[in-house]
């Protein structure tokens, strides 16, 4: 049986009348990847400072390694937070950030004790040779990697990381992706993010939990809460996603963009769909390796379709203003409560 290396039970935290995390119940297994997912004001970093101690719970129970650990402080918790803006000492050394945490430590370990610990947590990094460098002359990545670094050196049981994407450009931010992904796999800790990013917490995770309104809406793997929203809300913000209304009350037909078949006239349509119609090209983005078309139908209104780039190459892009045909089959579409 995998051990729970993190566990809410019926935790609420309350600022004033504001209810910003409402009896949430959540178990993180030890050495996962789990994301928190949701948009600003959702409660996930108020979460993430309660596993931290932070923020206290104004109800419930946090638990850490099975032991209570709900009033204990932040400095008495086996985790370590990696801030959005990374908080590194400016006035410090690569190798001083790094070993912060270490020199705090009672006893306090003997210097080749320390530099040997932090030359093994800068190769975690790959940031060898980099020690005697200040932090301002490094790049967002790197600086990254010196917060991952000092956060790691004392082998938490839990690394906590507070968007710490968030900051840098989209080519590194996925570059940074891949690498942390590698890192907890080496190191083997308990990873738990924070995002607003679904591409983020998707590409990364082993579970997901999305937040909405202080409240866990849903968890799962990224595959399953994919193909498997429990409501609107979840496939909304999980991917993209079109829907349409029905005649049965309180729901939605929910079908992915790239579930939708597209071409010059019906007979170019795949046979057995469970639904067609002719429509018109409003709109197209070019992507690279996909293009997304925005299309209006008469019976349907207007819906998103995503392309594959070499699909369009095989049989031709479509222009704004062009008529198409449009389907799917069944088991493209969900129906969903319209929360």
């Amino acid at each position: 049986m995998t051990q729970s290396v993190i566990r809410f039970r019926n935790v609420s935290k309350m600022f004033g009348n504001v209810a910003a995390v409402v009896d949430n119940s959540l178990s993180v297994d030890a050495g996962e990847f789990l994301s928190i997912l949701g948009p600003s004001g959702c409660g996930k970093t108020t979460s993430l400072r309660m596993m931290a101690g932070f923020e206290q719970p104004t109800s419930g129970e946090v638990f850490i390694q099975g032991e209570n650990v709900t009033g204990v402080p932040a400095f008495r918790r086996p985790v370590n937070m990696v801030f959005q803006h990374y908080a590194l000492f400016p006035h410090f050394s690569v190798k001083d950030n790094i070993s912060y945490g270490l020199r705090q430590r009672h006893p306090r370990p003997s210097s080749s004790e320390v530099g040997k610990a932090v030359e093994e947590a800068l190769a975690m990094v790959r940031l060898e040779g980099y020690g005697s460098r200040r932090t301002y002359e490094l790049s967002g990545g790197q600086q990254q990697r010196v917060a991952l670094a000092r956060a790691l050196i004392n082998r938490p049981a839990v690394l906590l990381l507070d968007e710490p994407l968030a900051a840098l450009d989209r080519k590194l931010r996925r570059d940074m992706q891949v690498e942390l992904q590698n890192l907890q796999r080496n190191v083997g800790i308990t990873f738990l993010l924070v995002t607003h990013d679904q591409e983020e917490a998707l590409s990364m995770s082993d579970r997901v939990c999305v937040m909405r309104e202080g409240r866990l809406v849903q968890v799962g793997t990224p595959r399953e809460l994919y193909d498997k929203p429990i409501n609107r809300y979840v496939a909304e913000f999980v991917g993209k996603s079109n829907f349409f209304t029905t005649e049965v009350p309180g729901k939605v037909t929910s079908v992915r963009p790239e579930f939708i078949d597209i071409a010059r006239t019906a007979k170019g349509l795949p046979r057995g769909l469970a639904v067609s119609t002719e429509a018109r090209v409003l709109n197209r983005i070019f992507l690279g390796e996909q293009t997304e078309y925005r299309v209006a139908s008469e019976s349907l209104g207007e819906f998103a379709i995503v392309t594959p780039y070499k699909t369009e190459r095989e049989a031709g892009a479509f222009d704004i203003g062009d008529k198409i045909a449009a389907g799917w089959r069944s088991e493209a579409a969900r129906l969903l409560p319209d929360e």
